[in-house]
């Protein structure tokens, strides 16, 4: 943890550090809580309890539905038809990757064209023009064509969850290896990677290229086994949580033409806790477990993935160590580029705005309809409250830091509530001829309303009658 401090301490008033300005080292180092895990008896507590909280979340699962139906239930139905129709997502899955690999005999080709034509100014650009044409063509296809097929007919929610991912993520990785390798086409002093590298890169948890990684030097298939159960653990852990905490309170939600406001205010509330408990979960199934073990596969030494963010008092520091992998790329080919041209403040906006909107692409082809929630929380309030933790958060630590986790709070609750409204009431209101993938149901069925005769009494007035 000595790097996670010397890092902090040479923060300068931007929120960037010296390092974060240089291009991204990779060097051997593990992940921020296999360090802590290992070195902290506190932190191995701590992880103790939550998997104690899973086994007693099973327990109940068990116990229930043996004593009120008669049969034994552990989530699997969840986990079933939460990756559903699994065929027709590997077939979505087999053409991102196909396309991802076309591009390496494609960037083959130009590099040989570009040889032949050197001599010839006029020759050159219009190969670059073409060579750029088809690079975004190439990135259409990979992206529009799974979000066509994935809105023509709608994917079970982890399966389609799945393939977006992995479309974005290839469309990130062809991204890198074009900005890094295009240039070698136009001269020959370094050349290209061969295919075997490239490979290694479309399965190496990183989205900047290089033309080597710090490697180990064998596979421990022990810690490989034991990331990939805790993998699986966390799907079971959140189905427990959807089968105990939101379907009681939003599966029935449009069967009534009318709901009370009260039940839904309690029902938003309920689901805080949860929706944290599933944000934290899926932090370290993804960013912690998923990414250790493929690095394990893939003999990739650099594993720190993200930083300590639940320390952060910066929603700028936050952003960058939630997630090194997608902030990196975020970094080194959008904000970069940008900010010489337009400026940081700009060079910002457009950050937020990509990654937004490709967080609400998952979420919309997962639900099966467009209800930008996300959206608004991370390109509208996530924007507005860089400024305003830039300065505060440095002089008050401690409270911005507990501000932060406030809104983590009331940010996952918030998720966790209205895209069950919507999904439950397209699923249990009677259709209607302005239903359509963009306009939310939950908005016009159920009625919300106030209890009859419902007034507001003064808290203060302590008359007693």
């Amino acid at each position: 943890m000595e790097r996670v401090a010397r890092r902090r301490n040479h923060e300068n008033e931007n929120g960037y550090s010296k390092e974060k300005d240089k291009d991204p080292e990779f060097v051997h180092r593990e992940s921020v809580l296999t360090v802590l895990m290992n070195e902290s008896l506190h932190i191995k507590a701590i992880y103790h309890i939550f998997v104690a909280i899973l086994i007693m979340l099973f327990l109940d699962t068990v116990i229930y539905d043996i004593v009120e139906r008669g049969k034994l239930n552990v989530g699997i139905a969840s986990v079933v038809y939460g990756f559903g129709d699994i065929k027709r997502a590997f077939k979505i899955w087999l053409f991102e990757l196909t396309l991802a690999l076309i591009f390496y005999p494609g960037l083959r080709i130009y590099a040989a064209t570009r040889k032949l034509v050197k001599k010839s100014a006029v020759s050159c650009q219009l190969l670059s023009v073409v060579g750029v044409i088809c690079l975004i063509l190439l990135q259409i296809c990979l992206i529009g064509v799974p979000c066509w097929e994935l809105g023509r007919k709608h994917l079970a929610v982890g399966s389609s969850v799945a393939v977006t991912c992995e479309m974005f993520r290839y469309a990130m990785k062809i991204c890198a290896v074009a900005v890094d390798c295009i240039p070698r086409c136009h001269n020959d002093q370094r050349p290209l990677p061969p295919f075997q590298h490239y490979l290694y890169f479309l399965f190496a948890p990183t989205l900047i290229y290089r033309d080597s990684y710090p490697r180990t030097k064998k596979i421990r298939w022990g810690m490989v086994l034991f990331h990939f159960s805790e993998v699986a653990a966390v799907v079971f852990y959140n189905c427990f949580l959807w089968e105990r905490f939101i379907l009681p309170y939003w599966s029935d939600y449009g069967k009534k033409p009318q709901v009370e406001a009260g039940t839904v205010v309690r029902g938003m509330f309920a689901c805080v806790l949860p929706g944290l408990l599933s944000f934290l979960c899926g932090f370290y199934c993804l960013l912690h477990a998923w990414l250790n073990a493929f690095a394990e596969i893939m003999k990739f030494g650099d594993r720190l993935f993200y930083e300590d963010w639940w320390t952060k008092s910066r929603y700028s520091n936050y952003y960058r160590a939630w997630n090194r992998v997608v902030s990196s790329w975020l970094r080194d080919y959008i904000f970069r580029p940008i900010t010489p041209l337009a400026g940081r403040p700009l060079a910002y906006v457009t950050v937020f705005f990509v990654s937004s909107v490709a967080h609400e692409v998952i979420l919309a082809l997962g639900f099966g309809f467009f209800y930008p929630v996300l959206l608004i929380q991370f390109g509208v309030m996530g924007v507005m409250l860089l400024p305003l933790t830039a300065t505060a958060g440095k002089r008050f630590p401690s409270i911005f830091n507990m501000f932060m986790w406030l809104s983590f709070f009331i940010g996952t609750g918030m998720l966790w509530s209205l895209y069950p409204m919507e999904y439950f009431a397209r699923k249990n209101c009677p259709p209607s001829e302005n239903d359509n993938f963009f306009i939310p149901k939950s908005w016009s069925c159920p009625k919300i309303v106030l209890k009859p005769n419902w007034t507001f009494e003064n808290p203060f007035d302590l008359n007693i009658e």
